[in-house]
């Protein structure tokens, strides 16, 4: 990166044009102009435009050095009436159509870059016209001015945002301005704007008081809360001065609002000049070929016209106060020019931190402690804040998994990869620079780690609405910004490499796995790492890890009889594919309802899932309806079951399969899911959660690949947010897929014991013989062995044995408690089958991997004869290690 060496200041610029810097703002900047040699002198920056989402539309990965012109400094000083101009070219006026919006969504500060010494930096150059005659005469150009204000997100979805509002206020006014407008040329007008209502409302468009159109918009819905409309239309006008009236018709409807999204106006005006920098170019020219020839009258004022197509490049043509100036330009493509008025300069602004530091990420990043070529494993991306916990975890990834951990703050990226200001594209294009630069495809980035919180508000205007805003690492917000099944905040755009991906259609795949740690202080920081940190060392280990804990919603209507039995169905599969885990089931339709104040409610669901969380479980899954507030309509987990649990280093990995339980990009309203995973004393060390509404053959099919994919037939376990990815890219047709986060260490995998134990004898007898019934209040001996993963005895193993024995397994029915029936008229129940009762448990020592030990029948098993269950886990004295 050019930053990595030299002595670096910056500034902003709040509008595009020519600024001028003279030696007082650079003092003030903090650069001492007076050992400063004016030929050295470098502006630096990219401009304030949004970067191109798709991934190849990118060209840019570092600060580009701007033209600019120094004005006196003939005498090797820079100093007293000397100054700089510059073109630069700030936040707002160039419409983005993937983006639709005037106005960079991310940042509204334009930074530019200086320095000093070295090489000569780059300078203004004189024009050069073509040779040959002008085959079209250029006397006009086209003038675009746009209304937008971003104040409102309607629904907190979606990266639309709205300004003026209508509702007391149901008429607005809005003026235009275009001096020496060619009245006989048409006039492109375009109204942007939504209505929420929950019946159809419309909005009048009204141009110098004559009716252009009507915007009609649609009623509101359970999942949809808003509709834009949008109009383009060809308008004239005799005068300079337009207003656009826009009126709001709530048909009778109080609470209905209209908003304003953007009134645009793209005119054609005289090149006639004035007492004010004048910004043109020929909108023609990119059809047309041949060599045109700009006529530009009133030209007395203008000193000089710059060409700024290019920054990097620019071109000035001189004008000595004559009223006239002419010049000839290549047609063929769109060319940007300036006519500067020097009484009419535009001034920098000092932003609150103008130092900027030498750093060099493209030129580190691949480079290990002894400065030696090192592909990445994991990129951990965060703020400089939460940057202490980033290499915290950086540290522990390093020392237990021997991974190349690379931290980056998001200040170094926005500086190195989109001049200095905020954007979701910067920091993919970091991934995607250490993605594509890897030694070998084999050896590419593996995973991508975000410490921090994010928002829908990527510029804090939620402070008026008394939140407190958690953009810390921005997530992509999709277009939609109305419905709670269209929409979706996504990791995803993170991950997505290949060069035509980026605008996170449907078809978009993800190629590098991705986690988000949920944080927004230090210290909250701080105590979700070492909760990472803490499950994967041995003060975690228990035979909690055996248990797997599945809860399902009850059947209120028909269609939800799916929910149920696909749950059940997925345990029958699990317990097929691991038989050492043991399969806890809350089946709320199985307990008995009760009625309230508040409504159904089932308090022995509740307890029953308090009491499993905090026994422990690798993994708790549900399915069914959910919110922000809970799990279920009957609110069988809620936001005080969250805080409540206590289960330290007991933690599991939560699946819930629902709507919206986890919409962490809302700051004004915590939800379930984020309290449970903020849960400092227990709460889940990993969340695969949804952030908006999830399809219920969406979520079927997600739940039944994750399964698949977390739980394999073999021990070849891969981390959670990969099994997330490859989950994902099961199912490229279906975009409801993007709801579904991982939150957490990217590189976690569960905490899955290995398979080694094995039952060799009872009473010693062995098992692969017929071995006799075990009855009430008799002694029973059981003996094993822990082998290795082709059967063979470790010798060398030391460790405690933790036994579990389970009595038959129990068939159980659910209730039907709201008397839902299905197409045949019939009650709709479930039979399925539990765990037994607990008829031991005990610990035991293994020694030289052998072990055995003695227990006596409870009296009271279960009197019909059948299939018990015992199941092991063992922990290796002195070593990382556990088996089940």
């Amino acid at each position: 990166s050019v930053l990595s060496s030299g002595e670096w200041f910056r500034f902003y610029v709040d509008k595009t044009g020519v600024f001028r810097i003279t030696p007082g703002f650079l003092n003030d900047l903090g650069m001492d102009v007076s050992s400063v040699d004016p030929a050295t002198i470098k502006i630096y920056g990219n401009g304030g435009q949004m970067l191109p989402l798709i991934n190849q539309e990118n060209t840019e990965f570092d600060l580009r050095e701007n033209a600019i012109q120094v004005v006196g400094g003939e005498d090797g000083s820079f100093s007293g009436n000397d100054f700089i101009l510059f073109y630069g070219e700030g936040t707002e006026g160039t419409y983005s159509e993937e983006n639709i919006t005037n106005i960079n969504l991310y940042a509204d500060r334009s930074y530019y870059y200086i320095t000093a010494g070295g090489t000569n930096g780059k300078r203004v150059a004189n024009y050069s016209e073509p040779s040959g005659g002008a085959t079209v005469q250029i006397d006009s150009f086209t003038d675009y001015q746009f209304y937008e204000e971003d104040r409102t997100s309607i629904v907190k979805v979606g990266r639309r945002w709205f300004g003026d509002s209508f509702d007391i206020q149901n008429t607005r006014s809005y003026q235009f301005n275009f001096p020496n407008l060619i009245t006989s040329e048409p006039i492109e007008l375009r109204v942007f704007a939504a209505g929420v209502s929950g019946s159809i409302s419309n909005m009048s468009v009204v141009f110098n008081g004559g009716q252009v159109g009507v915007l009609n918009f649609s009623a509101t819905t359970g999942t949809t809360f808003g509709s834009e409309r949008d109009i383009t239309q060809a308008v004239s006008s005799n005068s300079d001065q337009m207003t656009v009236d826009l009126s709001y018709n709530n048909n009778g409807n109080p609470s209905a609002v209209g908003y304003l999204d953007f009134i645009s106006v793209k005119a054609k005006r005289a090149l006639t000049g004035s007492t004010t920098q004048m910004r043109f170019y020929y909108e023609e020219a990119a059809t047309t070929t041949g060599i045109g020839q700009y006529n530009i009258s009133n030209a007395n004022s203008i000193s000089q016209v710059w060409d700024v197509t290019n920054p990097a490049v620019i071109t000035s043509i001189s004008n000595n106060a004559s009223s006239t100036i002419n010049f000839k330009a290549n047609l063929g493509e769109i060319r940007n020019y300036v006519a500067i008025v020097p009484d009419d300069y535009f001034e920098p602004k000092i932003d609150e931190t103008v130092s900027v530091d030498n750093q060099d990420i493209k030129g580190t990043i691949f480079l290990d402690s002894q400065g030696q070529f090192r592909d990445v494993d994991y990129l951990l991306i965060t703020n400089n804040t939460l940057l202490s916990s980033a290499n915290r975890l950086a540290e522990h990834h390093r020392n237990t998994n021997n991974y190349n951990v690379k931290v980056v703050s998001l200040d170094q990226i926005y500086h190195e990869f989109s001049s200095g200001k905020q954007d979701v594209v910067a920091i993919r294009n970091l991934v995607r620079y250490v993605y594509e630069n890897a030694s070998t495809p084999s050896n590419r980035i593996k995973y991508i780690c975000l410490l921090g919180d994010a928002s829908v508000d990527f510029k804090d205007r939620l402070a008026s609405q008394n939140c407190t805003n958690t953009n810390i690492v921005p997530t992509f917000q999709s277009l939609n910004s109305f419905s709670l099944v269209s929409s979706f905040a996504t990791d995803d755009f993170y991950g997505s490499m290949d060069p035509g991906e980026g605008s996170m259609v449907t078809g978009d795949q993800l190629d590098v796995a991705v986690g988000r740690v949920l944080a927004d202080t230090p210290q909250l920081a701080d105590a979700m790492v070492s909760k990472i940190i803490n499950y994967d060392s041995e003060q975690s280990f228990g035979r909690w890890r055996n248990s797997v804990l599945l809860i399902a919603d009850d059947v209120d209507r028909d269609w939800e009889e799916t929910i149920q039995r696909n749950l059940d169905e997925l345990s029958i599969e699990l317990s097929d594919r691991k038989p050492s885990v043991n399969i806890t089931k809350i089946y709320a339709d199985a307990f008995q309802q009760e009625s309230s104040s508040s409504g159904d409610r089932y308090p022995k669901v509740n307890e029953a899932i308090s009491n499993a969380m905090e026994k422990g479980a690798v993994a708790i899954d549900y399915f069914g309806h959910g919110g922000e507030d809970g799990l279920s309509t009957e609110f069988v987990y809620t936001k005080s079951s969250a805080v409540e649990l206590r289960n330290t280093n007991r933690y599991p990995i939560f699946i819930t399969v629902t709507c919206e339980f986890t919409k962490f990009d809302n700051p004004c309203r915590e939800t379930a899911g984020e309290l449970t995973y903020w849960n400092t004393e227990g709460g889940v060390v990993g969340l695969v959660s949804t952030t908006r509404d999830v399809i219920v053959t969406t979520g079927i099919s997600i739940n039944d690949r994750l399964f698949e994919l977390l739980f394999p037939e073999d021990s070849n376990y891969i981390s959670v947010a990969e099994a997330v990815r490859q989950m994902k890219n099961s199912f490229v047709t279906n975009s409801n897929r993007r709801v579904v986060f991982f939150f957490g260490d990217p590189a976690m995998k569960m905490a899955i014991p290995k398979p080694n134990i094995r039952l060799t004898a009872i009473n010693d007898v062995p098992i692969t013989q017929e071995v006799d019934v075990l009855k009430a209040l008799s002694r029973v001996k059981i003996s094993g062995e822990v082998v290795n993963e082709s059967g063979v005895l470790l010798s060398d193993y030391n460790g405690i044995l933790e036994t579990t024995i389970y009595d038959k397994e129990i068939d159980r029915e659910t209730l039907a408690n709201d008397g839902t029936r299905n197409n045949a008229g019939e009650l709709i129940k479930l039979n399925f089958k539990t765990l037994g009762e607990i008829v031991f448990r005990g610990k035991a020592s293994v020694t030289n991997g052998l072990f055995d030990f003695e227990f006596i029948v409870p009296k009271d098993i279960s009197i019909p004869e059948g299939n018990g269950r015992i199941s092991f886990y063992s922990a290796r004295t002195g070593v990382l290690e556990n088996q089940a």
